[in-house]
């Protein structure tokens, strides 16, 4: 599966537009997360156990936009983005969003 954030892709044609699809998943924050993240904000720094969940999120959230994509028998997605909020008080979403198309090469 091509994903790419532009509009086009380099050295292929878009021969049909499938929709807009996506992939998303929400995860909590543990408790031990927050009194860790709690004491780094205390004295500065990356908080990697956040980090670490937040890019476990994103892959996640990559996978289910692909399989979105592969059920409308897309084989590539363009204006590929993310986008995060908060669910709650210990809650996160990602979301990946784009448009699944079928793209050939170009000759």
């Amino acid at each position: 599966m091509i994903v790419v954030t532009t509009e086009n892709i380099v050295n292929h044609t878009i021969i049909e537009v499938k929709g807009t699809v996506f992939g998303l998943t929400v995860r909590a924050r543990g408790i031990g997360k927050d009194i860790t993240a709690g004491i780094k904000g205390l004295f500065g720094g990356e908080i990697k156990q956040y980090t670490s969940m937040l890019e476990d999120a994103r892959k996640q959230a990559m996978e289910r936009l692909i399989e979105n994509a592969e059920a409308l028998d897309a084989n590539a997605i363009v204006m590929m983005r993310f986008d995060s909020g908060d669910v709650g008080q210990n809650m996160s979403e990602i979301v990946a969003y784009g448009t699944a198309v079928v793209a050939v090469p170009t000759n």
